[in-house]
């Protein structure tokens, strides 16, 4: 058995100390944990958090980081004190659309396995009795919430560590990252070098300038956030033991971007209501009056937070606030983590970003991700390389991170886009959009069309002010014209790769699991798995020559992937920014195209799953016949400085046959109608193709691949599916992430949901039990606290002997 590798962690913070932890207990021991600061509160944010502990989050994945976290500081102590206090979590609601969400947020910890409870105002002052019952509409209980106690944490993990071999090196300043031949080889300090075979950066909101010497963007920006604490509470005397600390649940007045906490006779109280306050430059642990983490508190700031304090809490209004700091903890431009392994240095990891609220989490999954090459959860959410080129800018990244600071308690919507920094990327055929009153919204820095003005809008049913907000009822009018005549679709965000060289078959070959040898103008859905079975992403393969193929793909995360396993004898080519694709689909698309090319599409010339390359008019492009809205059609593309060209000839040739431009909330409809996967929403690494529904795209005789010897030793049959669901009222709407009820308990959650326009219900889909996912199974999707009765269906729901898309 080879001998562990020789680890070093920079960061002595609640995460370094939590991975050191996971590590040794997985039998890793040569670790050395290093930080400039002094041992066991080095000065980070860990060492001032206050160490709210709310566990149910939008985000299946960040809800699990959490939910260990919950578990295993429970099971801590430090000499016999408490690490962590579960004394509940309270979020109350001062306004109608604050109570609406938190019936949806007790629908997300029903969806994620988190026991919750929506409480009447007087139960809530029960709970907690600060709250006067009268000035609340309600609220949300999670009993196993709680405080963490980060810096008695930091050292309780360490302390474990280093019993069973690891060791903590305090006053040691990280200077450079040793590296050779692209690997890294240790880490200098100013004490002298420490050789590694793994560095893993846990440096908090120093982790930017870890980053930069490993040559590594680290996408955050270190912002301050105020927090204070008040003199003696009348109301709290003789409540709380000194010990303890805290009796009453943690409380969150989201309406007003307050927590409060307690301490003994004396409350704590953040505030995210001030202006974002970035941070640039940092003091020394030796320079700094308290620790570089904490920052004079700006008491002007904070006026207006005490005021709506004394509102929420009566009690406080003769306490006054005794203390204050201005706290600095870390943002990204998505409000996620940031974890993995720097491409161009092998063995440099990152684990930035990390909350006290996620980070035992964290810690055990970069651990397992170490030791046994899969974290056992989904991270593609969390991800280091999740981000476009675009969205790593300096000014990006500022302009994005202070905004999630401003929304951090806001009630966003899931479709709600950033404001700024817009537009960044557009596609050729934007200022046709324009024109056509396009309203979009924006992914991976794209300006996207979900819906164009010009277009009238459907007779629909009536929708909830929710589900109402990013939709128009001309999306039913665009999915109809894409059933019933023909419609353009700009599809020029999705990522594509050119992969080629001689190398190209044998190694798109190992890294999917469909048989891509194939003839030339071959096009190939497929999956690419990781090493446990778990689905990576979904891509379009097109063979265009013996050693050329285009790949249609998820995002930077595949590229990543792709990236780790290339030989020297292929050569991998993001085309994303150089092209451009418009969908054409619908019956009457052929009577558009054909008559602009000597190149025969019809259904012997060109068939399903088929490429070739051809003329439209003086435009060269790459046909490829396939289409995820379930109808004849082909994706066109061709080069950006064409795109505009190719557009106007389409749209000129199918006025005489009725045709729209349809956005992106028609064609998820569409889509969902047929039963097409989106990876990322419906199916991740936590899934097999088995269960996802993707069999047919797994060729077991073509050879061996990735994840192949996985799926070979998983149990037969599947016990949860991916299921086709229809909402048994017409005029029902759900949105995705909602519990699904079977027999009056939770059975699984929504993943995508659309309103099928074509057979007039709303489509979901949901992970369920095996046993459930049996077409006329009833089942019940509960929809901001209303369990909406739903049927299992067989799927696809719409053409299922494929005779449109075939035609």
């Amino acid at each position: 058995m080879a001998k562990p590798p020789r680890v070093v962690i920079i960061g002595a913070g609640v995460v370094g100390s939590a991975l050191a932890d996971e590590l040794t207990e997985r039998g890793w021991t040569d670790i050395t944990v290093v930080d400039q600061g002094r041992l066991f509160t080095p000065g980070g944010s860990s060492s001032h958090a206050p160490g709210l502990v709310f566990q149910t989050n939008p985000s299946k994945t960040m809800t699990e980081l959490a939910t260990y976290t919950v578990e295993k500081l429970s099971g801590l102590t430090l000499d016999g004190r408490w690490c962590f206090r579960q004394v509940g979590g309270l979020e109350v609601a001062t306004t109608e659309a604050r109570l609406h969400d938190l019936k949806r947020r007790h629908g997300l910890a029903a969806s994620w396995g988190v026991e919750a409870a929506l409480l009447d105002p007087d139960q809530c002052a029960v709970v907690h009795p600060l709250l006067d019952p009268a000035r609340i509409l309600g609220g949300f209980h999670v009993p196993t919430d709680g405080l963490a106690k980060a810096v008695r944490a930091v050292e309780a993990q360490a302390r474990r560590a280093i019993e069973r071999g690891a060791r903590f090196l305090g006053g040691h300043t990280v200077t450079g990252i040793g590296q050779s031949a692209g690997r890294v080889t240790g880490v200098e300090t100013d004490q002298g070098f420490v050789p590694a075979d793994i560095v893993v950066c846990a440096a908090g909101f120093w982790g930017p300038r870890i980053g930069r010497m490993a040559g590594l963007t680290v996408p955050l920006l270190p912002l301050a956030h105020q927090y204070a604490t008040t003199g003696p509470v009348p109301a709290l005397a003789g409540v709380n033991d000194p010990v303890l600390e805290a009796t009453r649940p943690i409380l969150r007045h989201q309406d007003r971007d307050l927590y409060f906490r307690e301490h003994g006779d004396r409350l704590g109280i953040g505030s995210y209501g001030h202006r974002p306050m970035p941070v640039r430059d940092f003091l020394s642990p030796a320079e700094a009056p308290v620790m570089p983490s904490v920052l004079p508190f700006t008491a002007d700031d904070f006026a207006p937070a005490w005021q709506d304090s004394v509102a929420l809490l009566p009690d406080l209004a003769g306490a006054g606030v005794e203390e204050g700091m201005n706290g600095v903890f870390s943002f990204t431009t998505d409000g996620f983590p940031l974890l993995g392994e720097h491409r161009e240095l092998a063995g440099f990891w990152v684990a930035e970003a990390v909350w006290v609220t996620h980070s035992a989490g964290v810690a055990r999954a970069v651990a397992r991700w170490l030791v046994d090459g899969d974290p056992g959860i989904d991270l593609h959410e969390c991800d280091l390389h999740r981000f476009e080129t675009v969205q790593l800018a300096p000014r990006y990244i500022e302009e994005r991170a202070k905004q999630n600071f401003i929304e951090v308690y806001d009630v966003v919507h899931p479709l709600q886009p950033m404001e700024r920094p817009r537009p960044l990327r557009t596609s050729p055929f934007h200022p046709r959009q324009r024109e056509l009153g396009a309203v979009f919204l924006e992914g991976a820095g794209w300006e996207r069309p979900h819906w164009y003005a010009s277009n009238a809008p459907a007779v629909t049913p009536p929708r909830d002010e929710w589900s109402a907000r990013y939709w128009s009822p001309i999306v039913a009018g665009e999915a109809a014209a894409t059933r019933e005549r023909v419609a353009m679709y700009d599809m020029t965000p999705l990522k594509r790769f050119e992969v080629s060289g001689p190398g190209a078959l044998g190694f798109l070959q190992r890294l999917t699991t469909n048989n891509l040898d194939k003839p030339v103008g071959s096009v190939t859905y497929t999956l690419m798995l990781d090493f446990a079975g778990g689905i990576r992403s979904d891509l379009t393969v097109a063979r265009l020559g013996d050693q050329t193929f285009q790949v249609g793909a998820n995002g930077p995360l595949d590229e990543d992937w792709m990236r780790r396993h290339l030989p020297d004898s292929v050569q991998l080519r993001d085309i994303t920014g150089g092209t451009c694709c418009i969908g054409l689909w619908g019956p009457r698309a052929r009577e558009v195209l054909q008559p602009l090319t000597d190149a025969d599409f019809s259904n012997a010339g060109l068939k399903y799953f088929r490429a070739r390359r051809a003329y439209v008019g003086e435009v060269p492009v790459t046909a490829m016949r396939l289409s995820y809205v379930g109808e004849l059609g082909w994706e066109l593309y061709t080069s950006a400085d064409l795109g505009l060209k190719l557009w106007d000839m389409l749209w000129e040739a199918g006025r005489e046959h009725g045709i729209v431009a349809a956005g992106r909330s028609a064609f998820n409809s569409l889509r969902l109608e047929k039963g097409y996967r989106a990876w990322g929403t419906d199916m991740t690494t936590e899934n097999d193709p088995y269960e996802a529904g993707l069999a047919f795209a797994v060729r077991m005789d073509k050879g061996d691949f990735i994840g192949r010897s996985a799926l070979e030793a998983r149990p037969a049959g599947p016990d949860r599916r991916l299921t086709c669901l229809t909402l048994d009222d017409p005029a029902a709407v759900v949105m995705g992430k909602e519990p699904v009820y079977a027999g009056g308990a939770p059975a699984g959650y929504v993943t995508s949901a659309s309103y099928g326009y074509t057979i007039g219900r709303t489509v979901a889909y949901a992970w369920l039990p095996a046993s459930l996912s049996v077409p006329g199974t009833a089942v019940a999707v509960e929809y901001f606290g209303v369990r909406l009765p739903a049927t299992v269906r067989a799927e696809p729901l719409f053409d299922p002997k494929m005779e449109r898309i075939r035609s």
